[in-house]
């Protein structure tokens, strides 16, 4: 067909197939690039949590034990301060640590701002890139952000038993992880509770004040603050950005399962098929000497 001056032109039958072949592709090239894009941020939470490991490992060598996943409120200098900020001079990140020591000298109450101006600052290292709100701080009805971690220490079974390596006031050694350290988990993949009340780095009071669903959890975690949510215990499955009940268990934006540092520093990917072995994974001295699924 030609137009009215002889140029080539096109009939609204050729222009509709175009549309539809183009079409065609975009719906084929989109599967591959989300799936390409979800491999890289699979990618970036494994190595994150390698680099977690590693400076736990570092922290370990230094002080004799791992850092308590949570400090007590009588316990120390630093009332309900995370295992995560712990270990940020193990991240490079001796400046921001330093600014939290000051923070906490001034005023102990991690919830005044100023001092504890840096509750709200993002530690890329702690966020994964599959949820957006771990990404950039949240303000919530506070005076001031908040800023959420990702991944969180590993209590054992629940917040009552203790049995893990990261909990409330804890000082675990090498030598106290009698199950072997390939075989105990010590952080893993849980995005921040809907109402992002849980989930903070910085400090936190958890559940109970122990930190319980905030920087730590058990695999076999029990519900003791919210009344809309069953008591438990929950176990390792999928979860829901939007449901607040699924705080109280392992999840990730990953499909199929999430990722766990293990106490010997690897990390590796866990289906969520492996719920039933999870219990004696997650603790360190029960004689349970679980093997990877």
């Amino acid at each position: 067909m030609r137009g009215k001056h002889g140029e080539p032109g096109y009939t609204l039958v050729e222009l509709l197939v175009c549309i539809a072949i183009v079409s065609v592709l975009i719906g084929l090239l989109l599967p591959a690039i989300q799936k390409a894009r979800a491999a890289v941020q699979r990618t970036t939470c494994v190595n994150n949590l390698r680099q977690i490991a590693l400076a736990l490992h570092g922290y370990h060598d230094s002080n004799q034990g791992f850092p308590p996943g949570v400090q007590g409120p009588l316990s120390g200098p630093y009332p309900f301060m995370s295992w995560n900020a712990a270990i940020l001079p193990y991240l490079e990140q001796g400046s921001l640590w330093n600014s939290i020591r000051e923070a906490y000298r001034q005023d102990p109450d991690f919830l005044h701002v100023p001092p504890h101006v840096h509750r709200g600052t993002v530690v890329p290292i702690f966020a994964c890139p599959a949820d957006p709100r771990s990404l950039s701080p949240a303000r919530l009805l506070l005076p001031a952000e908040i800023a959420f971690t990702s991944y969180l220490g590993i209590e054992g079974t629940d917040f009552w038993h203790m049995d893990g390596v990261l909990f409330l006031d804890s000082h675990i050694r090498m030598a106290d992880i009698v199950d072997g350290t390939s075989n105990t988990l010590l952080v893993g993949e849980r995005p921040p509770s809907a109402d992002e009340k849980l989930g903070w780095w910085y400090a936190g009071w958890g559940q109970s004040q122990d930190g319980s669903a905030e920087m730590v959890l058990g695999v076999s975690e029990r519900n003791v603050s919210y009344s809309e949510c069953f008591r438990g215990p929950y176990r390792f499955g999928q979860g829901r950005i939007n449901n607040q009940c699924d705080c109280f268990h392992f999840w990730s934006l990953h499909t199929g399962g999430g990722n766990f540092a293990l106490v010997d520093g690897s990390v590796h990917f866990l289906p969520y098929s492996a719920y039933a072995v999870m219990p004696a994974l997650a603790t360190r001295a029960e004689g349970e000497a679980q093997p990877l699924p």
